[in-house]
């Protein structure tokens, strides 16, 4: 016995032995970077230079061009914006976008983003912009990220008349004179730019140049300037800037996405039939997709008015919306159904019916679509068909176990009394 367990032990570790020597032989140790670095040397600044550039993972494969965030303090923020922009695509929340850090030490950026923050500006305009328009696949729409001193920066760079950037996004700080309020609002724009202020009343450094940024806008902005003032009083100074980031994007992007309602009331109160049908117009013209109502948000609005009960609505949009319902997302039991019984529910038996028996046709063996119909007819009144589908209801459920059986039966007694 002793001579039996001692082998097994053997076994066992040479086993492991074996493991451990096929992991460390198969993976191999790989470095995980995000983008590329360019060093060159600036004229304008008479100093070596570092610019991060990251890619969508599409670039290489698409013949596309990609609007540009540009991020002050790269090597601080850079990843943030990738990250943003890899997390949000699955719901489309933000378009593909190129990223570029600007990289500063933490020196030099006092530097850069005070005393010679013109030179730097002449560094962005002269050499920056145009590197990245020459080697990259871009679009005329630029973005500008800043925080704290880079926020001071950017928004001055903003409201310049060489209107570089079609947004900005200033975290934790903003200084913008009136007189460079009112130069802005005298030029000839052909796109509205959009402006995104963030700060906290933490900041104790900060927030009263972000009010009175905020203020002064209240007081003088123009029509071509879109801009938003938002506090995060539950950040500091340092944590502010990647929420300031995401919410600035999305005030930037405020109508990439499609439409999603979370109640009837909303959609009222917004306009309704009139206010979707402008909505996906401006969003077409602005992105260049198509100017008609997405399916998304006519997914949205029909299973909203289903799933809170308002059977006015439910039939208007599945009337306004009719040609998402031949989608290949509707030829399902589950919708089927549900609708067969909603149309139950609200007296509308000849709906109801067209639903079931269309769906019993491609799903024969599904108890539930028997039993929905069999409610149908014994509504009607007409007792033999009702009973003929409860009997098939059963008897499927019984074949297929379903935990719904209990149910079936009951409604099969309760028509035969």
């Amino acid at each position: 016995m002793k001579v039996v367990k001692k082998t097994a032990g053997l076994l066992m570790l040479l086993i492991l032995s074996f493991q451990s020597i096929a992991f460390n032989n198969t993976n191999e140790k790989t470095l995980n970077t995000i983008g590329d670095t360019f060093t060159h040397r600036s004229k304008v600044l008479e100093q070596d230079r570092s610019i991060q550039v990251y890619l969508p993972p599409n670039y290489h494969q698409s013949s596309q061009q990609y609007p540009v965030l540009y991020v002050l303090d790269g090597q601080w923020h850079f990843t943030n914006a990738v990250a943003i922009q890899q997390s949000l695509r699955v719901p489309n929340t933000l378009p593909e976008m190129i990223v570029v850090g600007i990289v500063n030490g933490k020196k030099l950026r006092r530097t850069m983003f005070g005393g010679q923050h013109e030179k730097f500006q002449q560094y962005l305009a002269d050499e920056v912009l145009p590197f990245i328009d020459g080697k990259f696949r871009t679009s005329p729409e630029r973005l500008l990220f800043g925080w704290e001193m880079g926020a001071f920066f950017a928004s001055t760079l903003f409201f310049n008349e060489k209107q570089l950037f079609n947004g900005a996004i200033l975290s934790n700080g903003a200084e913008v004179s009136d007189q460079e309020i009112n130069l802005f609002n005298q030029l000839n724009m052909a796109n509205k730019k959009y402006l995104y202020i963030a700060n906290s009343i933490k900041d104790i450094f900060t927030i009263q140049s972000s009010d009175k940024l905020a203020k002064q806008l209240s007081a003088t902005a123009g029509k071509n300037l879109n801009w938003h003032y938002q506090l995060f009083n539950d950040e500091v100074h340092v944590s502010l800037p990647y929420v300031a980031m995401y919410q600035g994007l999305k005030h930037y992007y405020h109508n990439f996405a499609t439409l999603s309602f979370s109640s009837i009331d909303e959609y009222v109160k917004l306009g309704g039939m009139e206010y979707l049908k402008d909505y996906f117009v401006k969003r077409g013209e602005r992105f260049g997709f198509p100017a008609d109502i997405n399916n998304s948000t006519k997914n949205n609005l029909i299973w909203l008015a289903w799933n809170r009960d308002n059977y006015q609505y439910f039939d208007r949009f599945m009337t306004s919306f009719k040609d998402v319902l031949s989608t290949k997302r509707y030829d399902s039991v589950f919708w089927q159904n549900n609708f067969g019984r909603f149309y139950l529910k609200h007296g509308k038996l000849k709906e109801a019916q067209q639903y079931f028996v269309k769906a019993i046709v491609k799903y024969p063996n599904t108890a539930l679509l028997h039993q929905g119909l069999g409610k149908v007819y014994k509504v009607k009144g007409n007792i033999k068909l009702a009973r003929e589908n409860f009997i098939k209801a059963v008897a499927l459920a019984t074949a297929a176990s379903d935990a719904n059986l209990v149910e079936f039966e009951a409604d099969l007694i309760a028509i035969a009394e």
